[in-house]
């Protein structure tokens, strides 16, 4: 290819299309945030090679989907298999990549093989139920048949769980796809995707696509191939996706911003409450849709509140934000909360020497109206408000427009019940968070459409036909 631009680093990590490592006239690095220094580079593909990426998923779809649900088991379980054979070179990547600390490597790798595990098996679960005929006349049957062509846009916070999400459910089903993993963080994706012949998923099956300009990657979405998009991000990026999308009638599946809120009643244990928000908030360094943004405590145990989660957030150890960018992203969010009157318990600014680290930081005197109570922190910022009895905790908790994920602490049943019946979110979880690969996760409001996880999930990725065979023959 002539007039490649080479990158500064050594590593070049090729994309992937129909089976084939894929390479491109220029390039993008990829930063350690640990370090902040580049150390890998990919392809800045272009708008040409995006289209091929979709012919060939076509091509594809056609092979995998005909397949018996039998095979597909088989390849994608030793898919799984070669994945773990793998797994530390893999793990070591996602730790570059994104700054991990390694138990949140592993935990972020491991969720890759258990949906993948997970889809095959819940897969064999779904129903193809006979439906009723008032006359008898007819058989009247579901058949579920995979869908089509899906592309993923994917966001950096965790790689290869998001990946794991959608191609999970995805092969399960007969579907082929093109993801596109987040520009910061698509080291491990590709290894993924370099791994998938090996297992004997045929070509165009699983096509992997890197690109640093959303101009060029918006040829995944205009065009009429695709029958599913689907995408983890922000809500603005998925307004984005959606609205480029909107050529030609496609299905979305969108996991988008959240601001969760959390209600600790005064009856709740407080410390273990404080001690679970505070887990929370810092995994990742702050990094997760559903991590705590807004945390609402009772007057009565507010102060409490605060000292047991001072303490806890004493001990945390925390890797570093994604980007310099998003390092001083949020702590600007902090320094504008502080001129807005609260008041920071810990933390609050950067830590010196290389890399994007940042404090684990905890705002007390913090109010509904305040900006950092009205905006996705997605870094590691707890800001504690306090109610009284005059307040309506639930009317606090559901003012916003997004409604992803919240939490509640308290002892008493009944109020824990009426509290995640009435909070508008697409999971509450109350006295302990809690997430797993079975369970539905997506959101409400403007925090998406659609779920990851859960066989809610896999259906997804299928259609729904009725057919219908008359029993009645002409004489």
């Amino acid at each position: 290819m002539s007039d490649i631009t080479l990158p500064e680093t050594n590593t070049i990590f090729p994309a992937v299309i129909d089976g084939q490592k894929v390479q491109a006239e220029s390039y993008f690095d990829v930063v350690n945030p640990r370090t902040g220094r580049a150390f890998a580079s990919v392809p800045d593909l272009s708008a040409e090679q995006m289209r091929g990426s979709l012919s060939a998923a076509e091509k594809g779809f056609e092979l995998w989907s005909a397949t018996s649900p039998a095979e597909r088991k088989e390849t994608i379980l030793c898919y799984a298999d070669i994945l773990e054979q793998n797994r530390e070179r893999l793990i070591a990547l996602l730790m570059e990549e994104t700054g991990k600390p390694r138990d949140n490597a592993e935990y972020d790798f491991g969720m890759l093989t258990t949906c993948l595990r997970f889809f095959v098996e819940e897969f064999e679960r779904l129903d193809q139920p006979v439906l009723h005929d008032p006359e008898g006349r007819f058989l009247h049957y579901v058949q579920r048949q995979p869908l089509g062509v899906v592309v993923g846009f994917l966001a950096w916070n965790f790689p290869l769980l998001n990946i794991g999400y959608k191609i999970g459910p995805a092969l399960a089903a007969g579907c082929s796809v093109i993801i596109k993993p987040a520009a910061l963080t698509p080291l491990a994706s590709l290894e993924v995707a370099y791994l998938a012949k090996e297992a004997g998923i045929p070509d165009g099956v699983v096509n992997v696509v890197t690109a640093s300009n959303h101009v060029v990657t918006e040829e995944l979405l205009k065009s009429d191939i695709p029958s599913l998009v689907t995408m983890i991000g922000s809500t603005r990026g998925g307004l984005e996706v959606m609205s480029s999308s909107c050529t030609s009638i496609k299905h979305f599946s969108v996991e988008l911003g959240g601001n969760a809120p959390v209600v600790v009643y005064p009856d709740a244990d407080i410390r273990d409450a404080a001690n679970k928000v505070v887990d929370l908030k810092f995994s990742n360094s702050g990094q997760v849709c559903v991590s705590p943004n807004r945390c609402f405590v009772h007057e009565s145990v507010y102060e409490k509140f605060i000292e047991f989660a001072r303490e806890r957030a004493a001990s945390v150890e925390m890797g570093p934000l994604i980007s310099d960018r998003e390092r001083a992203r949020v702590l600007g969010l902090v320094e504008g909360a502080l001129q807005e009157g609260a008041m920071a318990v810990c933390g609050g600014e950067a830590v010196e020497g290389e890399g994007f680290f940042m404090e684990p930081t905890i705002l007390a005197g913090v109010t509904s109206g305040m900006t950092i109570a009205n905006t996705e922190i997605f870094g590691p910022v707890l800001p504690v408000i306090s109610y009284s009895d005059d307040d309506d905790e639930i009317a606090l908790a559901n003012g916003t427009e997004f409604g992803l994920a919240a939490y509640v602490f308290t002892n008493n049943l009944s109020k824990g019940l009426k509290a995640a019946r009435d909070i508008k979110s697409g999971s509450v979880c109350v006295n302990e968070p809690h997430y797993s690969v079975q369970l539905p996760h997506g959101g409400l409001k403007q925090s998406g459409t659609g779920k990851d996880c859960s066989r809610y999930s896999l259906q997804e990725y299928l259609t729904l036909k009725r057919i219908s065979v008359c029993l009645e023959s002409e004489d």
